[in-house]
């Protein structure tokens, strides 16, 4: 694509960046048959190469305007348009640019500068967010629909190993599982104990930076990211294999770390490490899966009746990472029977903070991933389970249907367990 970027970005790094995304596109137009607000609208201004073409007006110097901001915010950023793109054309980061271009000329209105600006102060810092979800979880049968569909019950994480193995992963806890779903890393600390693999987790580290990234404060994203960092190294110093990630949204984060903090001569060589140390833990039970195998041999087949999965890949994992296919193979060793899942490319509708900022547009795909996910009501075949690979997936879905929705790691911690 040919550009002719104006004065007053051309020499910047984001320029310069910009520009090389831009000269790679071909205008095939592979990507609007993957995008799912495309699917939806069928608008050109709603797909990747739309919105693509507006971020290149504002690059070469052309006013935005507020319509310019609402199709860039309609995007959920889900990346499988870059999963489609022949030409290897990286949206997400043109995105951002865009985004964060477009944002300094073009104000928003009150309510949604409140809403975000509650949304970076309150969700990342899990505390206060642990505090609210354990009230909202305590008072849930009175909440209304829509609150209520948002606060999932009360669990607890279980019991947890007290073994010390020689092996040692460290995990992150993040803002919102802890809260939410404590038994994710709960169940992951019992698998990985199972497999000679003792589970840390660093005292001081706390949100992934993704959900401020995403709504525009990089500044407040990239000191998320130092402070993990911080939290990580000397773990990592002392023989830590890996960081393992059990929300994948986390981990497309963590592995930009090294992007984030590539100005930063402090922590430049650092978040480098980090990001290549960050495993999925999909990642990290595929490359145990001859030893998980013979954990799994010593125990009873599971119930037919409740081996029937229906899983669902977040953007963040697919598309994001580019990891397909690891969690369901460890599944189904695990002896579960995976349904087939329509258009299972397409987003849920979570995406962060989307299902509040986007909230129709969310329930609208919500609503089409579960049709995807379940089928025919009636169909014996119908999955007993849904299961994901992260948090704000999960919750989405959960939301929407009566049928349990569960991280795929606590099926396999089930069916050690014996549960299963």
């Amino acid at each position: 694509m040919e550009t002719h970027l104006a004065d007053f970005v051309r020499d910047t790094s984001a320029g310069q960046e910009a520009e090389a995304i831009l000269r790679k596109c071909v205008h095939c137009g592979f990507c609007t048959a993957t995008c799912p607000t495309y699917q939806l609208f069928g608008d050109e201004l709603d797909g990747p190469r739309g919105r693509i073409y507006l971020i290149k007006q504002v690059l070469e110097g052309e006013t935005p305007t507020a319509k310019t901001q609402m199709h860039l915010d309609r995007c959920l950023t889900c990346r499988a348009c870059e999963t489609t793109c022949p030409s290897g054309v990286h949206y997400s980061r043109l995105l951002d640019i865009g985004r964060a271009m477009v944002d300094a000329q073009v104000p928003r209105g009150r309510v949604d500068v409140l809403t975000r600006t509650a949304l970076k102060s309150f969700v990342p810092r899990a505390m206060l967010f642990g505090t609210a979800m354990k009230l909202g979880q305590m008072v849930r049968p009175l909440l209304p629909r829509a609150i209520k569909a948002k606060v999932p019950p009360l669990s607890s994480a279980g019991a947890l190993p007290d073994a010390t193995h020689a092996r040692k992963m460290i995990a992150l806890a993040g803002c919102v599982q802890p809260a939410m779903y404590p038994n994710i890393n709960g169940a992951t600390a019992r698998v990985l104990d199972r497999l000679g693999i003792t589970m840390l987790q660093g005292q001081t580290a706390g949100c992934c930076g993704a959900l401020r990234f995403h709504l525009g404060d990089v500044a407040a994203a990239q000191d998320d990211a130092r402070r993990n960092i911080d939290a990580w190294w000397p773990l990592l110093e002392a023989g830590a294999e890996s960081i393992v990630m059990t929300a994948s949204g986390c981990g497309v984060q963590v592995r930009d770390y090294a992007h984030l903090l590539q100005d930063d001569p402090n922590y430049r060589q650092k978040a480098a490490r980090v990001a290549l140390a960050t495993r999925d833990v999909s990642e990290v039970l595929s490359a145990e899966a001859a030893r998980l195998q013979d954990i799994l041999k010593t125990l009873p087949s599971p119930d037919a009746m409740a081996r029937r999965v229906a899983f669902h890949s977040p953007c963040t994992l697919q598309h994001g990472q580019q990891i397909r296919g690891l969690a369901e193979q460890m599944l189904e060793a695990a002896g579960f029977q995976l349904t087939p899942v329509a258009d299972s490319h397409l987003c849920c509708g979570s995406a962060g903070t989307y299902s509040i900022l986007q909230a129709e547009i969310s329930r609208q795909l919500r609503d089409n991933k579960l049709a995807g996910l379940l089928g025919d009501a009636a169909s014996p075949a119908r999955p007993q389970t849904i299961a994901s690979a992260n948090v704000g997936c999960i919750s989405q879905l959960a939301g929407g249907t009566s049928v349990p929705v569960k991280h795929w790691i606590e099926l396999i911690d089930e069916r050690l367990s014996g549960n299963r």
